[in-house]
């Protein structure tokens, strides 16, 4: 099995981005994993996974708008899915997200 990490950084505010809901499905948008994150932006319940393709979903307008960001309707970035493929049959996926409003980045990270 491989272990999987997320991080949110909120970029506009600076901060970890705290409340994000997560969604992590696996081949056929099956689900395998619902979740927020904790007060260091990272969500430490996310399974293990094996090798295959995966997707994890990061509600950004919920968030925003719950720390009082004004944002447009629809906002640009309502919801921010990742698709991602996992290889190694053991190791570790760190899939962090930098987000604001306008705007997201996302790395492999260690």
């Amino acid at each position: 099995m491989t272990s999987l990490s997320t991080h949110v950084l909120d970029t506009t505010h600076g901060c970890p981005a705290v409340g994000v809901a997560i969604v992590l499905a696996g081949a056929d948008d099956h689900l395998l994993f619902e979740g927020t994150t904790n007060a260091d932006g990272r969500c430490p319940d996310l399974p293990a996974i094996t090798t295959g393709r995966f997707r994890l979903t990061f509600a950004v307008a919920d968030y925003f708008r719950s720390k009082g960001v004004d944002l447009p309707d629809p906002p640009f970035l309502d919801q921010v899915a990742i698709d991602f493929g996992v290889v190694e049959e053991e190791g570790h996926y760190h899939v962090p997200l930098l987000v604001s409003p306008f705007a997201y980045s996302t790395y492999r990270g260690s």
